[in-house]
């Protein structure tokens, strides 16, 4: 049975806070191949949720570098599956920077409108964010500090998931054990 539950924002940034400058070895590492910021926010989001889609379509999950969806490491993918989710795992909405809080997340793009850039939000400082990424590795960088044409807003409204004990989840994926607790 689904259930609607609150994203849990707070383990969001201490995902962030504990990874933010390492891998967790439950992960590849995708730096070199194209990039591990979406893969990071992803992970970060999975620690707020609990709840992966395993959806073979339009899914958001990872099992391996191998077996994950798009969604898991590509920016775009990303950004569909998040504001378009209506099954389990946790689901957004696009939003103006006001609407952001800690554990949202924000994309750049580039001059030319691609979006190339994953960020979560983790605090606000001096009239601007602080986020945190991987592949150019930050925990609390101020979002004025980055170069980029257009910024896009994403607020996770919630998790949408099957009913069970979540308890271990977070203490066994936070401590690189397991991605399923």
């Amino acid at each position: 049975m689904l259930i609607t539950t609150a994203y849990n924002r707070q383990l969001a940034y201490a995902y962030a806070r504990r990874w933010a400058f390492e891998r967790n070895p439950l992960f590849y590492n995708f730096a070199g191949i194209g990039g591990d910021c979406t893969s990071f926010v992803s992970q970060c989001v999975y620690a707020g949720s609990c709840e992966m889609n395993y959806n073979m379509v339009n899914g958001w999950y990872y099992s391996n570098s191998e077996n994950r969806s798009p969604s898991w490491t590509g920016v775009s993918y990303f950004f569909e599956f998040m504001v378009t989710n209506k099954g389990n795992g946790p689901f957004g909405i696009e939003t103006d920077e006001k609407g952001l809080e800690i554990g949202d997340v924000i994309q750049l793009s580039n001059v030319e409108g691609k979006y190339y850039h994953t960020l979560l939000v983790t605090g606000f400082e001096g009239g601007t964010y602080l986020v945190s990424a991987h592949t150019d590795d930050a925990f609390n960088r101020r979002l004025d500090s980055y170069h980029y044409s257009e910024a896009r807003f994403i607020h996770i409204e919630g998790v949408r998931q099957y009913v069970k004990n979540s308890d271990s989840c977070f203490d066994n994926f936070y401590n690189g054990i397991s991605i399923d607790g």
